[in-house]
């Protein structure tokens, strides 16, 4: 099939143009007629240079996929066949690179593969629980329904993102402009007072004379300063890639003073969202926890997961293992145990998601107001220590003519 550009007048004489897939001129000719338009010009489309240079395509967003579940699961429920939605979806998509995968997906199915094996081949956009909830739809019957969970879980799971990232980047910013200035001010800013302060009479004061030695030498160390950010960079990086190391920061970041609690209630969100609404659609609470681990993000939230799912393979309840991994709070523990005893695990699990959602927006409230006034503090104290100290000799000259 080839894509070809059209260009012709509608009933009213106005020009439209769009562009249709199509085996040839001749049939393209045969749509605009039943659509009534006369065409004025058809040729192909020309190909994209770029098209193979995969960096250079457009990224499928995580907005792109909660959307195409959104509509995919109206369109479902309404009564359209897979293939019309994917028709559908496909050519109102904007997005090239995910408009090519949707058409790959759709000529799949039409081969008779199942939605899950065709969104299995693309498991950078659709993971393991994505998939696995469209297998249990599939199954059930309720494609539609498993859909619409999907969205609404991938869109509150975005959310919880989004705030997080917020709570981070603020106090990141914050240090990075902080070490800029502090490095403009001693590689700059210093030597013009040190040239003037040399034929100053008396000795300078201790706060000066330190506040040079540190110009001096990032002066004359930077070079080296820079390369040992690098080697540290990537030697944590490396560091951090072994099991040992991922595990060995992962638990450093748990016990963090502010933001390991932080962590640990976005964990408790996730666990329980991402459990809750694969029990809820079905899928095996054995492969639903598989899942789960493998997502978690943390290596000693994902271990703690891991070990929930060994006690249940062995015939124990989810609340005792999670209880003894010491990760999850004793509350939610008691939550679980609830849920299972009264037959309705994944409608507790949901519940306990939604509290922690909430106890995530109060915590970055939270860390917010406290980080504002910390780091406005640390910058005046850096920023203004160095100005202050590098101004003592001049007080001090000021004094002793005044005197």
């Amino acid at each position: 099939m080839t894509v070809y550009v059209w260009e012709g007048k509608n009933r009213s004489n106005q020009i439209q143009k769009g562009q249709l897939e199509a085996a040839s001129v001749e049939a393209v000719r045969s749509h605009l007629s039943r659509l009534r338009i006369v065409p004025r010009k058809i040729k192909k489309k020309p190909k994209d240079l770029f098209e193979n240079i995969s960096f250079l395509q457009p990224k499928v967003k995580e907005k792109d996929i909660i959307i195409f579940a959104r509509q995919f699961s109206t369109m479902i429920d309404a009564g359209l066949p897979i293939i019309q939605c994917m028709d559908i979806l496909q050519a109102q998509q904007d997005n090239a690179t995910f408009k090519k995968m949707l058409k790959s997906i759709k000529d799949q199915v039409e081969s008779g593969s199942t939605l899950a094996d065709a969104l299995k081949r693309y498991p950078n956009h659709f993971d393991n629980l994505f998939v696995n909830m469209v297998a249990a739809g599939e199954a059930g019957g309720i494609l539609d329904v498993i859909l619409k969970r999907l969205s609404a879980y991938m869109e509150k799971l975005a959310r919880l993102k989004r705030k997080v990232k917020g709570a981070m980047v603020y106090p990141a910013i914050t240090i990075a402009v902080a070490v800029i200035v502090v490095t403009i001010i001693l590689v700059f800013v210093i030597p013009v007072f040190q040239e003037m302060f040399a034929d100053f009479g008396s000795a300078l004061p201790g706060p000066t004379l330190i506040v040079i030695a540190m110009s001096n030498f990032v002066k004359s160390k930077i070079l080296y300063i820079l390369i040992g950010m690098v080697i540290f960079f990537f030697a944590f990086k490396k560091y951090y890639a072994t099991p040992k190391g991922r595990h060995a920061v992962d638990a450093m970041m748990l016990k963090l003073p502010v933001f390991g609690m932080l962590l640990r209630k976005v964990a408790v969100a996730k666990f329980t969202r991402t459990t809750g609404t694969m029990l809820g659609s079905g899928v095996a609470i054995l492969d639903a926890l598989d899942i789960v681990a493998k997502t978690a993000g943390n290596r000693v939230v994902e271990k703690a997961i891991y070990g929930v799912r060994t006690g249940i393979a062995e015939g124990r309840t989810m609340a005792d293992p999670l209880q003894a991994s010491g990760v999850f709070p004793a509350m939610v523990c008691q939550m679980i145990a609830v849920g299972e005893s009264t037959g309705a695990l994944d409608a507790m699990l949901e519940k306990i998601a939604d509290f922690y959602d909430e106890e995530v927006d109060q915590a970055v409230e939270n860390l917010t107001a406290m980080i504002e006034p910390m780091m406005i503090v640390f910058l005046g104290v850096v920023v203004g220590g160095l100005i202050v100290s590098m101004y003592l000799p001049i007080f001090k000259m000021a004094g002793a003519v005044g005197g």
